[in-house]
């Protein structure tokens, strides 16, 4: 079976939506061991949008549409299927008179073009969208089976879940053969881990080991195929962990933030921050997750030398004698606000993002305070590329990096 996944969206081409909806999608099939041979994405335009259609009608057993369903004028995928599959559109009344009611309800005027939504091929299956107006189609067409998907994500996943994936499993006899894990890492490069791992990625077979950099963490891919994928994936993680598992934090989609809160968590201790150039970004990444009132009770900021001294409590005298970027200011923004927050564990941030200079530190200096419980403050110092966001970002990340592993070394 050849998949084949077709975006529709000029903004996609712009690069002002990223086009997750074939990721996922891919992501999801390769469960199944479905084969997808193309990703393609083409703009609001009907020749191009027919001529993606019958391109993908000759090469492909499967062709998944996502986008173009909407209300407007560039929404083009019903128009392009009709010319492409030689086919005709009529109206859907169930999805008409949803529509209907829903403008009804919400006490609006409904106006003519969002008709369009409902508008189906002829000869389609129609798959009810119970998260929005457009239903999705099936069509077989000349030995291909067109699927045609709403272009918003929570859409797209329902009715691929519902309709999409079962149909294909029926249709195609699929079975979940394979099988992946991503593990991932922290305070390790993707160079140095590849380098502990090399005789394992040289000589893998089933199942398979790929590195992969992130944005402060990086990650190993095991994918395994055949009888047994989960007892092969537990055996090569058991290898793997053994030699680089002090810097692992968790698998799959759990995030740094998530691995610190778990711990936090385990520990029943709690967390808060004092930040100057990262403006808050450290506690808005814990305070996000579900749970964080257990763990965080908020954090301080403070930008300006003046406010540090009212915010945070740093004494004039540091200051005077050290600056606000220094190893001293750090230090004492991290007791302080273990302090005044009442916390078990505090992190602070001082540096100097940019674009210009600071105090006569160049861009990217940054340092990092940790306060763990009685231990004696900690301060680190980096240098930091990139730009203003980056190095704010990258400053984060590595202090949930530090806050990670001191726990850890806890247990």
């Amino acid at each position: 079976m050849r998949i084949e996944i077709i975006a529709v969206g000029t903004e996609l081409l712009l690069g002002q939506i990223a086009n997750t909806n074939a990721q996922w999608i891919s992501t999801e099939l390769a469960h199944y061991g479905a084969n997808i041979y193309h990703h393609t994405v083409v703009g609001d335009n009907l020749k191009r949008v027919v001529h993606s259609f019958e391109e993908a009608q000759k090469r492909s057993d499967v062709v998944i549409v996502t986008g173009g369903l909407g209300p407007t004028e560039d929404d083009l995928t019903r128009d392009a299927a009709r010319i492409a599959l030689d086919d005709k559109l009529v109206e859907h009344e169930p999805t008409t008179e949803k529509i209907s009611a829903y403008f009804k309800k919400n006490s609006r005027i409904m106006t003519e073009n969002n008709r369009k939504q409902a508008l189906v091929l002829d000869r389609a299956v129609v798959l009810e969208n119970d998260e929005g107006m457009a239903p999705g189609q099936m069509v077989e067409h000349q030995g291909t089976s067109f699927m045609f998907l709403p272009g918003v994500p929570s859409e797209m996943k329902r009715l691929m879940n519902e309709s999409v994936v079962p149909y294909l499993i029926e249709k195609y006899k699929l079975e979940s053969k394979i099988k992946s894990e991503m593990l991932r890492f922290i305070g390790i490069g993707e160079s140095a881990l590849e380098e502990e791992l090399k005789d394992l990625i040289s000589s893998q077979t089933n199942p398979t080991i790929a590195p992969l950099a992130g944005e402060g963490d990086v990650a190993i891919r095991l994918t395994s195929s055949g009888s047994t994928p989960e007892k092969d994936i537990a055996g090569m993680k058991s290898v793997i962990l053994e030699r680089v598992g002090d810097f692992y934090f968790g698998s799959d989609s759990i995030t740094i933030e998530e691995a610190v809160q778990d711990l936090l968590v385990q520990r029943s201790e709690t967390v808060g921050s004092a930040e100057s150039l990262t403006g808050g970004k450290f506690v808005e990444r814990i305070i996000q997750l579900t749970g964080a009132s257990s763990i965080c009770p908020g954090g301080l900021v403070a930008y300006t030398p003046s406010a540090k001294q009212r915010v945070i409590g740093v004494q004039e005298k540091t200051i005077t004698k050290y600056g606000t970027v220094s190893s001293q200011c750090a230090e004492e923004m991290a007791v302080r606000a273990q302090e005044m927050l009442q916390v078990d564990h505090a992190v602070s941030f001082t540096g100097v993002a940019g674009p210009s200079s600071s105090e006569g530190h160049n861009p990217g200096l940054v340092y990092i305070g940790l306060k763990i419980k009685d231990q004696h403050p900690e301060v680190f110092q980096y240098y930091f590329d990139g730009s203003r966001d980056k190095i704010r970002q990258r400053a984060v990340n590595k202090g949930f990096e530090l806050l990670f592993h001191k726990l850890k070394m806890k247990k």
